[in-house]
């Protein structure tokens, strides 16, 4: 006998079992849990009339055995349980003082009388839940304390449902639960069948040691890549995921959850959802990683989506420092030409016995140095990471025939705790200022266009690093400049880059954010700004690093940064 015939036998046994069994016992106690259920009502109603303020205020006026029915038959007692009883279809709501006399009845000519049943567990003022016979026949009751407003017992609800109503009930939740399991067992025994079918479709045939062989196979397979795997079915439904791609991914969501809940970045669900060849870099928690997709069909049938993930977060480490190198050197080469035009003047001078010209030119490169020459103002600029780096990129910027100037603002001393982000971001301010900035610059130099200017200010307040740079560029052409920070937004060709172009200021951002920090436009520049308030026009844009530089302090304890 084949696997699934068995499964479809063993199926409609179970079936057939469980019905008769779950049922059963379900009919068996319909009696019981009716019966409780009306109790737990009627103790619900009770309670529910004896902490209402009125009634309680009302109770504790009507005290003694000796009461006036005819007052009480008016009263405001009788009122309030005619309508709880009319309202939530009791039996009876009756309420009694501390003597077990009726202030409430269904019957009028009951009032003023003893109660029928025993009301001393409520006087004592615990609750009373039973199945009595009073006046008005047998019950379900329950009966509950009124308390003054000094926590005494000055009285009792008491509520009843009657006991034929429960019976009643009863029967027809018995009648209902035959058809019911009937019903169950049917539609249980034809969808075992139509189970049985799918299976058969699904597993295209395979026996269960197949499928486990298959199982064992793939789980071998995925698990010992080094890439990440993900796979969603038709429906957007993950269905296989290995350890690399929720490490990658930051997924801890088990198969079987909607690709949507998975909160991948917006980047990442663009390529799942479209078929992605070409590999695109994008950015997940503290990782960079590269993402592509297929769609995969069998047999006619559109099974999925495969997306690929691998990790770059070193590569694009390794980069940074590459270009901190090439940034560096290129100061080192400037610097290298400056010093040595400064000995031929010093050697020219010397030659020709003008020792006094040649004092004098001594003493103005000691006055403003080598970094001087290259940025005006950098003496502002005591932190030595940020010095440093600052003259690197200016000799960068003068490479590209642009003019890098620090703003009038820029005062900075202390130490950088955080020298890797406070470097990395400003590095990719930067150079996207001095990308959009050297268009202007061979236009200067072919002189239909003016000046390359890209201005940096840097400020610390007590342990926060602002960076504002701005340019002389085109400005931000997207509608909302926010985007510029969207992953692959770039109008820079990047073919020749893996995983394209565009993750520098995503990348800044998302180093500011993670330490509680952030980067954003402060003016998008170009015809979006056309009375732009600062000099260069261009964009302009505004980071705040929270704890990456620790101030100096004064003689005074006074942080000098403030």
């Amino acid at each position: 006998m084949r696997l699934r015939t068995q499964v479809l036998l063993l199926q409609l046994a179970v079936l057939a079992v469980s019905l008769a069994v779950g049922f059963g016992l379900v009919i068996a106690g319909a009696d019981d849990r009716v019966r409780d259920e009306y109790a737990q009502r009627a103790l619900a109603i009770a309670r529910s009339v004896a902490a209402d303020t009125g009634v309680r205020a009302a109770v504790a006026a009507n005290q003694g055995p000796a009461v006036d029915a005819a007052r009480l038959a008016d009263g405001p007692l009788q009122r309030e349980a005619t309508a709880v009883r009319q309202r939530t279809g009791a039996l009876f709501v009756v309420i009694g003082n501390d003597q077990g006399i009726r202030l409430a009845h269904p019957e009028v000519a009951e009032l003023a009388k003893p109660v029928s049943t025993d009301p001393s567990r409520a006087l004592a003022g615990s609750d009373d839940v039973a199945t009595d016979r009073g006046t008005l026949g047998e019950s379900v009751r329950a009966k509950v304390p009124v308390v003054d407003a000094r926590g005494r017992v000055v009285g009792f609800v008491s509520v009843g449902v009657s006991t034929e109503q429960l019976a009643t009930e009863t029967r027809s939740d018995i009648i209902a639960t035959t058809l019911l399991a009937l019903t169950a067992l049917g539609i249980g025994a034809l969808g075992s069948v139509m189970l049985t079918r799918r299976w058969r479709r699904l597993t295209l045939g395979l026996e269960s040691d197949e499928l486990a062989e298959l199982v064992r196979e793939q789980g071998a397979v995925l698990h010992s890549m080094a890439d990440g795997v993900l796979a969603v079915d038709a429906d957007g439904i993950v269905r296989v995921i290995n350890d690399r791609a929720r490490a990658l991914l930051d997924i801890d969501a088990p198969a079987g959850t909607s690709a949507a809940d998975l909160g991948l970045t917006p980047r990442v669900a663009a390529v799942l959802n479209t078929p992605t060849d070409e590999p695109l870099a994008a950015t997940v928690s503290d990782r960079v990683v590269l993402v592509s997709s297929h769609r995969v069909h069998a047999d006619g049938r559109d099974l999925g989506m495969v997306l690929s993930v691998i990790d770059r977060t070193d590569v694009e480490a390794l980069s940074h420092e590459v270009d901190s190198i090439r940034s560096m050197g290129a100061a080192l080469r400037a610097q290298r030409h400056e010093t040595a035009n400064r000995m031929h003047v010093l050697a020219g001078l010397l030659r020709h016995g003008h020792a006094d010209e040649a004092l004098a030119y001594l003493e103005e490169l000691s006055g403003t140095g080598p970094d001087g020459a290259l940025l005006d103002g950098l003496d502002n600029v005591r932190e030595p990471h940020l010095h440093a780096f600052l003259d690197a990129k200016a000799a960068q910027a003068r490479e590209r025939r642009v003019t890098l100037r620090l703003g009038d603002q820029t005062w900075l001393q202390g130490t950088l705790t955080e020298p890797v982000v406070a470097t990395s971001v400003l590095g990719n301010l930067i150079d996207n200022a001095i990308e959009a900035a050297s268009g202007g610059a061979i236009e200067a130099a072919s002189g239909t266009g003016t000046d390359a200017v890209v201005e940096v200010e840097v400020i610390a307040d007590g342990h926060t690093l602002f960076i504002s740079v701005a340019d002389s560029g085109p400005g931000i052409s997207f509608d909302d400049p926010d985007e510029v920070f969207a992953e692959g937004a770039t109008t820079k060709p990047g073919d020749h880059v893996p995983g394209g172009r565009g993750m520098g200021l995503a990348l800044a951002r998302q180093v500011a954010r993670r330490i509680g920090g952030d980067l954003w436009v402060a003016d998008p520049g170009g015809e979006r700004s056309p009375t732009p308030e600062h000099d260069p026009p261009g964009a302009l844009f505004v980071a705040r690093l929270p704890g990456v530089i620790a101030p100096v302090e004064s003689d005074e304890g006074v942080s000098s940064n403030e």
